[in-house]
């Protein structure tokens, strides 16, 4: 996946809000856009080389938008808005085993009370896949979430209350870096995720990790990781 609009290189200086963070771009200091809710205290440090993607539309508040940040020599992309594009060209190159070549595939299908980012049909199977994008790593180990997610949890229950119906689902972890050995739950920020996920996986919900190749430009699916669960 590949950004439509120019990136450039900047260095990060602080998070203001959970929306806005303050850089530096060619000696000039900037407000940008954080593409990314989550807490990412472990990536966004002070001195950090960061890259950023040049805004286009007229209701835009800031120039920049904040996408990838070098953690030591790794980089992490940190856009939360991309990690479905990333799976969805995925599928459509055949990258994804369980999908390749699928006689339905839908983005953001409404079940019960929660919108899931797709919906397949293969054969006789069909099902919803929700993914997760990944940022947090520590010693070549990836974990999600890195905040408490009530929305996660939620998710995590709609997908097993799908299985009763017929539904065989997914839950996929895009990780936004490459080179990780394995990921899991982070129980020490939600445990009450990671325990619903557990139990997600014991009555039939499929759950994947994917690791990706990362470019300041661009962002793509590589491959399986595994999953300790």
């Amino acid at each position: 996946m590949k950004y439509k609009n120019p990136v450039i290189e900047g260095k990060f200086i602080k998070r203001i809000n959970r929306f806005i963070a303050e850089v530096e771009i060619s000696g000039k200091i900037e407000k940008v856009h954080v593409r990314n809710t989550g807490r990412c205290k472990e990536i966004f440090i002070p001195g950090a080389k960061i890259f950023l993607e040049e805004g286009s539309g007229e209701k835009r508040k800031t120039k920049y938008s904040l996408i990838a940040v070098y953690k030591e020599k790794r980089l992490i992309n940190v856009d939360s808005q991309i990690v479905n594009y990333v799976f969805e060209e995925g599928v459509l190159k055949n990258k994804v085993d369980f999908l390749n070549n699928p006689d339905v595939f839908l983005r953001e299908k409404v079940y019960n009370k929660s919108r899931f980012d797709f919906y397949y049909e293969k054969g006789s199977k069909k099902g919803f896949i929700e993914i997760k994008g990944v940022t947090l790593e520590k010693d070549n180990q990836t974990m999600f979430p890195d905040a408490p997610t009530l929305r996660g949890q939620k998710h995590i229950k709609e997908l097993v209350q799908g299985l009763k119906e017929g539904y065989e689902n997914y839950i996929i972890f895009l990780i936004q870096m490459e080179n990780t050995k394995s990921f899991r739950p982070h129980w020490e920020t939600d445990p009450v995720f990671a325990e619903e996920l557990e139990k997600a996986k014991r009555q039939g919900v499929k759950i994947l990790a994917y690791d990706t190749i990362v470019a300041p430009e661009n962002i793509t699916l590589n491959k399986t990781v595994k999953v300790k669960i």
